[in-house]
Parts: structure tokens; sequence; C-alpha cells
């Protein structure tokens, strides 16, 4: 049975839409304690309609692993690192937001102490290394002191860049095993397609749910890399021979596999704090995730995937290519379910700049513009920026002013 088809038969419990889909692929058959939940259990995860801050506007921030990074640190002491990030969350309270979403996991690494993940090189310099400190642990314990709600980012499926890391520690699940993920030009990724990556990942979400005070787990914009060619042609080869009837093309079978993850994840992460919220940040042009398999407008219009979407409409108000407007009506038209929230990524780095064609140096209220525009529209709940560097840049401090004056 095709992919496209298993929607119809499934309505009522969507979420196992791509299990059933990936069901005949070799070596997919799920023992995850989600998997296993009750009926009813299910039922009860989807009727709760999760709020952020008390169903306060959200106003998020990104904090990405650069803003955090005690490489060039001299001191990389958890003084120093409770230091800068108290400095962080001090700041973008004192500005009028409400929540932090920090980057813990960005390269098959972690910002706290795993059995899945190595120690992030961000921290000390050396992948695997132990800073003797946990730093999410502080991270939660500064924002419940600030009254900050704390979003976990994630990157699922990198494990590197060309240049970053510069080397993989031995405790590395790719080190270990090869198997569970691919090459490509622009840097090495858990296949998505292999079910100890799957299983990995999903893991690597509960311990953090099960042992930090979280108010949400988000995945950014990476899934299947843009540059993604013949990578996965054996696994695809594997599954195109387990069936006995129809197959999905190679386009369906990515999707379906990303499918698989996203739920398993929002199931996991509900059967164990079903207050914690699963939210995606993917691109800005709805059309563009499509590239990346990532089956956006599916996620947004079926409950048992995500409570929140916050696409990156990382655009001007005049950008030739797609203006911000017009990149959110696009997911205006969307039918959402009603347990999933829609926020906006604004682009504070792109404040001054001559990105999006010049068009960026037109004005110095386009951000103040936007956010009136979130305002206005029914669909969404809040926005959040990207990133906390940006809130300081100096060619953006005018156009941060404005901005400020509108937001509070």
């Amino acid at each position: 049975m095709k992919y496209k088809q298993l929607a119809p038969i499934l309505i009522v419990l969507s979420v196992l839409i791509c299990i059933v889909a990936v069901s005949s692929y070799k070596g997919q058959n799920s023992n995850t304690n989600s998997s296993n939940q009750s009926t009813n259990d299910t039922v009860n995860v989807f009727s709760v309609k999760q709020n952020t801050h008390n169903n306060e506007e959200m106003r998020g921030v990104w904090v990405s692993y650069m803003e955090l990074t005690m490489e060039n640190e001299k001191d990389k002491s958890q003084k120093r690192f409770t230091e800068k990030f108290e400095e962080i969350a001090e700041n973008c309270k004192n500005l009028g937001y409400n929540t932090l979403v920090v980057q813990v996991r960005p390269f098959c690494d972690a910002l706290y102490k795993s059995d899945y993940f190595p120690w992030s090189h961000i921290l000390t310099g050396e992948q695997g290394k132990n800073p003797n400190y946990d730093p999410l642990k502080i991270i939660c314990d500064v924002c419940r002191e600030k009254n900050l709600n704390i979003h976990a980012w994630i990157n699922p499926y990198r494990i590197s860049t060309q240049n970053s890391p510069s080397e993989l520690s031995e405790n590395n699940p790719y080190v270990k095993d090869s198997s569970v993920g691919f090459k490509t030009q622009s840097g090495t990724y858990l296949d998505p397609s292999n079910e100890n990556a799957r299983r990995l990942i999903i893991d690597g979400i509960e311990e953090i749910v099960s042992n930090y005070d979280i108010d949400a787990i988000q995945f950014d914009d990476y899934f299947y890399p843009a540059d993604m060619g013949s990578e996965d042609d054996a696994q695809y080869k594997e599954y195109i021979n387990s069936c006995e009837n129809e197959s999905m093309t190679l386009k369906e079978w990515r999707k379906a596999n990303v499918n698989l993850l996203i739920s398993e994840v929002y199931l996991r992460i509900h059967s164990i704090k079903n207050n914690v919220e699963f939210g995606i940040s993917p691109q800005g042009n709805i059309n563009n995730n499509d590239k990346l398999f990532a089956d956006v407008q599916l996620w947004c219009t079926t409950k048992g995937y995500i409570d929140y979407i916050c696409p990156q409409i990382y655009f001007s108000l005049d950008n030739p290519a797609l203006t911000f407007e017009d990149s959110l009506q696009s997911w205006c038209e969307l039918d959402f379910a009603s347990n999933v929230n829609l926020y906006v990524g604004l682009a504070g780095y792109k404040a001054g700049t001559d990105d999006d064609e010049g068009t960026w140096l037109n004005d110095d209220n386009i951000l103040a513009q936007e956010y009136n525009i979130i305002c206005e529209n029914e669909k969404t709940n809040g926005l959040m920026m990207y990133s906390y560097a940006s809130l300081f840049s100096d060619n953006g401090k005018k156009e941060m002013e404005n901005f400020y004056n509108e937001l509070n």
C-alpha cells in the first residue's frame, strides 16, 4: 500500500500513519515504550492542548551552541559557564522574552551527562571530554529562577559538518557503529531509515525529558541533508525487496522515515511528561521543506506529531524571492490540528544587513512591522527570534529598538 493512501484509513490514530506505512520495511519493528501505549493513553495525549507560559504570547529567543561555546574561553569552569548563561537569561528577560530555546545537542553530542552521546566539544574544545559539571541543569535552574520557559533544542540527525567538530570522540555513536549514518559532501548524518539511529535519537530525548525540568523539546530545520544523493540506495533497495505488493517511491519512503521518528518522539515525550511539548522549527519557505523530506503539512494538520511549529520566516517585507507576508500566508492556509500552535521565527540576524537583496536596508522597523502582522493574525501565537547574538548587533541596533517599542 502506498504511503499517500494510508491517511484516510488511520484518521483516528493518525500518529500510526508512518508506522503502518513502513511496517513492511525490514528492521523497523518498534519495541519502544511509546509504541506499546494503550489506545486510551494515546487519545489522552491527543486531547491535551499545550499552551506556552500559561497562555501568554510566545516570545522566544534561540540560543545556539555558538553563543554558548566555551572553546575560546580561558576559564572553562562551571562558574564561568554559569555566569555566561545567567547573563544571557537576564538580558532576554529584561528585553521582554519569556522563553529560551537552547541548543543542547548540536552534533550527536550533549551539553548534559548522557548514556548515549558524548560530551559536546563546545564545552572543553574536545568532544567526549567531561567538563565536570552539568550545563543543562544550570540552564534549567537559571531559567526557573528568572521565570523563563526552557525549550531544549536538538539537531536530531547531524553528526558533523566539514569543519565541526574537528574530531569525533571514540564514544560517538557513529564512531562506534558507522552503519547508523552516512556521509555526504556537506557532512555526516544519522540515517533516518536506520532503526538503531531512530532508537538512539528517541532514547536520547527520553533522558532529557526524564532528568531535566524543561518545557519542550524542539527540532530545528535539518532533516535529510539538502545534498542527499544516492547515499541510501542500499537501504531503499532493501526496503523494496521486503515489499510483497506495492512499494513507496524514494521520496515517499524518505518522508515516511522522518514521519516515523516525529510520531514516535511525540508519543515518547508525552508518555513521560504530558506537559512537555514537542515542537519543530522548519524552513520558512514551506515548499523548501519538501526537498528535505520534511512533511510539514502532515505534522501541522494531523494530531500526534507535534505541539507547535515555528517556521523560520526569515524574510523582509520586500524580499523579491519571497516576502514575509506571503510566506506566513502559506502556513496560515493549512488546516491546523486543534492541538498545534503556530509561532513565527524572525530574522533578528538580518536586521541592518544587505540580505534579501538589500531590502533589510529599506527601513529600520521591519521587525516591528512583522511583529504587528503576527499579532493581527488569528492563527499565530507568538514569535521566536534568531538568535541571541542578534539582539546586540551594532548593525541592527535601531531596528531592534523599534521592535522592542512594539513588543513592550
